[in-house]
């Protein structure tokens, strides 16, 4: 089958290359390593550049306020703040609830933590405040502490407070302590380990989370007094005290949430149809709840339907307080998981709109900024603050450009708690638990994912799977541990047990591909390409011996076995004289051979190199023995490994490569690595990985030089059925003369 040429072709004439001739042909840069206290002194090393570098980097507020554009930005940053002022005064006395916590703090959390982020946050189009997943995980912890029912912990410091009061105390230190967590990390560089929770994880878990809130506003919806529980299966023991009291539900709470429910779900559903075309999306939250509070203040909803409102507003700012140090201890395991969370949910809603506005995020700068906006919003009773989409989308929906944005709505916080908040006191609690309910449509609305992945990439579905049955079963803090430990594993099946294949020559160039996958593809007798595409390390380097030992057809150590063992049978048959040398070769005169089993008592030398000393001629292994011994025959003189993907080789995969390797080469085939990264072949010297047997030459530039390189020194092997006139030969003229091998070592493509 003729192949047609393709518009581009190149010719590249070069000579074959091992990696020693490369070497000595091309001088290397001897580059200098930086150590450890290179590093050290380079970290504390200060000068006026880098101080002035360091200030624009603690302080964002800096760089983007020196290139503010008042004329054009400040109006659209005004009415963005405006905007996003409401949804998050909203959203913050709705989440408050999440937290078991009076209303009124939600404001706070609405405040504090946004007031620092200005200053200290990389992302000009985050709103940062109150989220529902935290605040869930806060509640947990505030009804482990404090529970409705019964005595509150052992703590010092909570004699003399009432419940809410000690809730409060509680809510801030553990955010406090999520806060102390961010910001060592953002200190000592490690904000990338937040980026081993990947995005699917993180959709599990926020639906699980989902279901969780879900279930935690029925109470409030339908006005029942449910006891939160903690801790694996709370959600089924909730359930069931939602259903074994449902005939208690108040009818004015159900319907009113219910209406509220759809009224704002349609309204929302409009602004997404139509948000090309409207100015900005109609606050449908705001408007209703202005009408539901003067309605509820009007007909008396408190007395005339036993309807529970949020009742008196918290007026001003209390003063500051110091976290509670036995909260801190018994509150530890909860704090780390939210800091981990609030962070990586911040941050990938952060980065998707520094992409689409072009502006650049810095990792370890936004963990500081969180873990102070939380540890300075504690101190004045707030809880934990992070993100919300549809608040951080209305944002920059609404034309903020900048963080005054989020100054502006920090202020519409303040004024509600200052002045205004006795307005929201008629607001029935049912309302907010519906805004909550609404507000998890985008959540829940991930199990969409699952068909897409399960097509897409299996393992990554196990992992959305398991981390949101985890999380809805055992609790966010374990169900998040469960999910990270089924990605773990994940990541380890995918390198531990990874697609292996063999390779082989596309007809007439230097490209090889699996053999599997392609037709005109060209073989060479004797010779094997293997390729692993991952790391080798300990855990996958026995799979990798395995599979290698599958693809070449035989395993070697059993085969240098079998040959000692027939080695010193035909020893002992030559010192009885059974065996005669002649013409011919060895010709058998005894009357009987020599059984397998009669050879088996002394195993020790079996693994070693095979021994023709003293031994007059030569043995062919692979042809017909006297006396009946038996030796596995072996077909393959060449394997290639293919190192272009492996990335790295630890010493236990070290000492295996090594093993494998010699039992190639003692029994008399040829081991050849090509495109090994130089970092690794630096690792090999340092490592005293060469030897006797082992030598650098076994090292090629590419996969092509150490396939010519094994045609110069087996010209015979290539003849036969096919030649390697295959390899050689130009795809386009069949009848063009073949220049890609040639005896002074020069590659060189055919020019059509």
């Amino acid at each position: 089958m003729m192949m047609q040429p393709s518009a581009q072709q190149y010719a590249v004439s070069r000579p074959l290359y091992s990696e020693d001739d490369f070497a000595e042909e091309y001088q290397k840069i001897t580059r200098h390593h930086k150590t450890l206290p290179d590093h050290v002194k380079a970290y504390f090393t200060c000068d006026s550049k880098r101080a002035k570098n360091a200030a624009l980097s603690l302080f964002p507020v800096i760089g983007w306020m020196r290139i503010y554009r008042i004329k054009e930005w400040l109006l659209s940053d005004m009415v963005s703040g405006v905007s996003t002022g409401l949804v998050s005064i909203l959203q913050g006395l709705a989440f408050a609830l999440l937290a078991e916590l009076p209303v009124s703090y939600g404001l706070f959390t609405a405040f504090f933590p946004a007031l620092v982020y200005c200053i200290l946050g990389t992302s000009r189009h985050l709103s940062v405040g109150a989220f529902p997943v935290l605040s869930l995980m806060v509640g947990a912890v505030v009804t482990r502490l404090v529970p409705d029912n019964g005595s509150p912990a052992n703590i010092t410091g909570f004699e003399g407070l009432t419940m809410d009061q000690q809730r409060v105390v509680v809510a801030s230190s553990v955010t406090f302590l999520m806060g102390i967590f961010q910001l060592a990390m953002g200190v000592f560089q490690v904000g990338f380990l937040v980026m081993y929770l990947s995005d699917t994880l993180i959709s599990g878990f926020t639906t699980a989370a989902a279901i969780h809130i879900l279930v935690s506003q029925l109470k409030f919806v339908l006005a029942l007094p449910v006891r939160c529980k903690n801790g694996p299966f709370s959600i089924i023991c909730t359930l069931e005290q939602i259903f074994s009291q449902i005939t208690d539900t108040n009818v004015a709470d159900l319907v009113m949430s219910i209406i509220i429910i759809l009224v704002v779900f349609a309204v929302k559903e409009v602004n997404d149809r139509f948000k090309a075309k409207l100015p900005a999306p109609v606050p449908i939250e705001v408007i209703v709840t202005i009408i539901v509070c003067g309605v509820s203040y009007g007909f008396n909803f408190k007395e005339k339907f036993g309807v529970d409102v949020v009742g008196k507003m918290q007026p001003g700012y209390e003063t500051p307080i110091a976290p509670n140090i036995e909260v801190l201890q018994q509150s530890a395991v909860e704090a780390f998981p939210m800091a981990i969370i609030g962070f990586s949910v911040a941050f990938s809603v952060a980065k998707v709109y520094s992409i689409k506005h072009d502006y650049v995020l810095d990792g370890n700068q936004e963990l500081i900024a969180f873990g102070a906006s939380n540890m300075f919003g504690a101190a004045f009773r707030s809880f934990a603050a992070s993100t919300a989409l549809s608040r951080t989308a209305v944002q920059e929906s609404t034309g903020g450009k900048t963080q005054i944005a989020g100054f502006i709505s920090a202020m519409m916080a303040m004024i509600v708690t200052m002045w205004i908040g006795f307005l929201l006191e008629p607001l029935p609690k049912s309302v907010l638990g519906a805004l909550v309910v609404v507000n998890l449509k985008g959540m829940l609305m991930q199990f969409r994912e699952i068909p897409y992945l399960w097509r897409k990439d299996r393992p990554d579905c196990v992992v959305w799977i398991a981390t949101c049955i985890a999380a809805i079963l055992l609790g966010l803090d374990l169900g998040l541990a469960a999910g990270v430990g089924v990605e773990l594993l994940t990541v380890v099946f995918r390198t531990q047990f990874t697609r292996c294949c063999v390779l082989a020559n596309i007809r007439g160039t230097d490209i090889y591909k699996d053999r599997k996958d392609y037709l005109h593809i060209y073989e060479p007798e004797g010779t094997k390409i293997f390729r692993m595409p991952a790391p080798i390390f300990f855990a996958n380097i026995e799979f990798f011996k395995g599979k290698l030992i599958e693809s070449v057809g035989f395993n070697p150590l059993r085969v240098l076995r079998k040959r000692n063992k027939a080695l010193r049978k035909i020893k002992k048959l030559l010192k009885s004289g059974e065996l005669q040398i002649t013409e011919k070769g060895l010709l058998h005169t005894g009357s009987a051979s020599i059984k397998e089993s009669d050879d088996e008592s002394n195993m020790e030398g079996l693994d070693q190199p095979t021994d023709f000393q003293n031994l007059p001629i030569q043995i062919n292994w692979n042809a017909e023995l006297p006396a009946n011994i038996c030796v596995p025959k072996v077909d393959v003189h060449s394997v290639i490994l293919d190192f272009a993907a492996v990335s790295f080789l630890d010493i236990s995969a070290l000492k295996g490569l090594k093993a494998i390797l010699k039992e190639f080469i003692r029994v008399d085939v040829e081991v050849y690595i090509v495109a090994c990264d130089v970092y690794i072949l630096e690792k090999l010297h340092s490592c005293m990985f060469f030897d006797a047997e082992i030598k650098t030459s076994i090292f090629f530039l590419t996969l092509h030089d150490a396939m010519l390189h094994i045609l110069e020194k087996h010209p015979d092997q290539s003849e036969g059925k096919h030649t390697y006139k295959d390899l050689k030969m130009n795809p386009y003229h069949s009848n063009s003369a073949a220049c890609l091998r040639s005896r002074d070592k020069t590659v060189a493509e055919c020019r059509c």
